[in-house]
């Protein structure tokens, strides 16, 4: 799936992702400031959360509570090894029946379940952004 899209659309794009996806833990790329955590606050209040979302940046992961689950938002940017992610635990998150959603995940790709999406995000210009959900 390919969308592009702008602010006044990230709803209705956060809906169509919801209904496209078969798998709850989702990787998300892009370049600073390519719209990754916006993105992921829509994800949340269309999974039926009211919690404020915020980057994970110096946290690492934040918790919301959602409609009938956790959703576990990771911001793996500040990550040096593999051996920091053993440390708290990603492996639980990632073997729950929660929602995982991981910005920055490169360092722990062979950490992965086998099942899981990938949504590319590219700065199109100031007001548009293209998504790709493989």
């Amino acid at each position: 799936m390919v969308l592009d899209y702008n602010l006044d659309s990230l709803d209705s794009v956060a809906q169509a992702v919801i209904k496209a996806v078969k798998h709850k833990v989702i990787l998300f790329q892009g370049a600073m400031g390519a719209g990754k955590t916006t993105l992921i606050k829509a994800l949340v209040k269309q999974l039926g959360s009211t919690d404020d979302v915020s980057s994970p940046t110096f946290s690492l992961v934040n918790t919301y509570q959602a409609t009938n689950s956790d959703i576990f938002h990771f911001d793996l940017y500040r990550l040096n090894s593999i051996e920091e992610a053993y440390d708290f635990g990603i492996e639980d998150y990632l073997d729950s029946s929660n929602w995982v959603f991981i910005e920055w995940p490169d360092i722990i790709l062979t950490l992965l379940p086998d099942n899981y999406h990938v949504i590319s995000l590219e700065h199109i210009d100031s007001n548009k952004r293209q998504l790709t959900l493989k």
